[in-house]
């Protein structure tokens, strides 16, 4: 016989089935009903389908419940109603929300202590099925694959990706960067990365960060062709972006083994080191295995941050890993430009806190409009790139990092000699010529385009002074 808490719990689950606007997975419901282990919730369902109360269609991980027959009503909001034409308040502002989207941000901006402490829900993962399962509705992903068209379909991988690198460096760095709470201007950013002035009224950190982003962008765009959704990708992106900001550098690229807590969010993440691990590795898989490039993105933008699987600078590291799918696609860029922190991380707890991706979607939604408008117009007025610099690029690069790493010799002779022995006649002086002024525009910003160390860079700028001093005063 049921007890009247097992009744009441039953009640629940029926009321939620029945509430819901379109059929809802065991999923679905374990976020509506946190406090209820999955077991529970498939004896509850499994009762009220015998019962007649509900239905149960599809099988295996398509699974959903619903009304009998299959009807719908409209869905329970818990969102407050707002008058028709008033702006909505906070971060938000002017930002399109669906009423579910709405539901979420409700419920996230509730004070902590009304808001039931929660665990990673592994089932979550475990029910995701690429190519079936979809964090994207049709509409918004119709509407997403419009947005990214680059008209470089047909081009081979990151060929988009390759021409807009200067602007993209410079957007993603800041807006990334924002979302983390630092304080360098747009402008300060690109005087950082275009000529490597430090804005002197930062914090060290803020400089860090930019530039750490600099170096996983040029990184992802230069290795676009072979990078693949590993671990070892993962584990790079991480190391390029967390450089000289965690407590622990041993951190930098490890995967956490240890308990972590989110500020101002009641979620917990995994803290066993091996379960870290498999649900990485089930992520990366399952995103490797779905067939759209945006969906991919978006499931990445999901599940890593809510996964933790480094002890900080997980975000930064969801958000370029997001773009490694789009741009081997050659789709337009999501560069967060002009997304709100705070709104960004409410969307984010809706994802640790509920598992409801509604808030992330429609903020991604106007994000990617922005993004994809900026790039559409970068497009129309981009000149095509050098032909030289697109197919000599690796040897100049070889060749700026053998100048600076032999400051001894002439710049001038050890470039002229090495080429003679690597390019075409045809093409030797213009390519003399790039590599020349690829050095007179070399500064730290720029050096791990070369795989070069500030140090490095420094001796080798010393020894060039030294010998232009020594130079003069001999008369040569």
């Amino acid at each position: 016989m049921a007890t009247g808490r097992s009744s009441d719990r039953k009640g629940l689950v029926r009321d939620a089935v029945l509430a819901a606007a379109e059929p809802v997975s065991i999923s679905d419901l374990g976020a509506l009903c946190p406090d209820m282990v999955r077991r529970t919730l498939q004896r509850y369902l499994g009762q009220l389908v015998d019962e007649g109360v509900i239905e149960r269609t599809g099988g295996g991980a398509t699974i959903r419940y619903q009304r009998p027959g299959g009807a719908t009503r409209p869905r329970l909001s818990f969102a407050p109603d707002r008058p028709e034409g008033t702006e909505r308040p906070g971060p938000f502002a002017g930002i399109p929300l669906a009423p579910d989207a709405e539901e979420v941000l409700h419920l996230v901006t509730r004070p902590q202590s009304q808001r039931s402490p929660v665990g990673y829900r592994v089932d979550w993962l475990e029910d995701y099925e690429p190519g079936r399962s979809a964090l994207l509705p049709p509409s918004a992903l119709r509407r997403l694959h419009v947005l990214s068209d680059t008209g470089y379909a047909d081009r081979p991988a990151a060929t988009w990706g390759r021409e807009i690198l200067q602007r993209l460096l410079i957007d993603l760095s800041w807006a990334s960067s924002h979302l983390e709470g630092n304080t360098y201007t747009r402008l300060d950013t690109q005087e950082l990365i275009e000529k490597g002035n430090v804005a002197s009224d930062r914090e060290m950190t803020e400089t860090q960060m930019i530039l750490n982003h600099k170096a996983a962008i040029e990184y992802m765009v230069d290795h676009v062709d072979e990078l693949r959704l590993t671990e070892h990708t993962l584990r790079e992106f991480h190391t390029l972006l967390s450089e000289n900001l965690l407590g622990d550098p041993m951190d930098e690229g490890r995967l956490r083994e240890r308990a972590v807590d989110i500020s101002g969010s009641v979620y917990r993440p995994l803290d066993v080191p091996s379960r870290i691990r498999e649900c990485l590795v089930m992520i990366l898989q399952k995103a490797t295995a779905i067939p759209d490039a945006i969906e991919r993105a978006f499931f990445l933008l999901v599940h890593l941050p809510y996964l933790q699987p480094f002890v900080d600078v997980n975000k930064r590291t969801s958000r370029i890993a997001a773009n490694l799918p789009l741009l081997q696609r050659n789709l337009c860029p999501l560069t967060f430009v002009d997304v709100p922190p705070h709104a960004y991380t409410l969307a984010i707890l809706g994802v640790y806190e509920l598992t409801r991706t509604e808030l992330l979607r429609d903020l991604l939604l106007w994000a990617y409009e922005r993004s994809a408008r900026d790039y559409g117009v970068l497009r129309q007025s981009h000149e095509a790139p050098n032909p030289l610099r697109l197919r000599y690029r690796e040897v100049i690069r070889r060749q700026v990092r053998k100048v600076v790493l032999d400051p001894e010799r002439d710049p001038l002779e050890l470039v002229r000699t090495t080429l003679s022995e690597q390019v075409p006649a045809d093409d030797l002086e213009p390519v003399f010529d790039l590599t020349m002024d690829e050095l007179r525009r070399l500064h730290e910003g720029t050096l791990v385009r070369y795989g070069l160390h500030l140090s490095e860079w420094q001796q080798w700028k010393h020894r060039r002074i030294r010998r232009a001093t020594r130079d003069g005063e001999t008369g040569n």
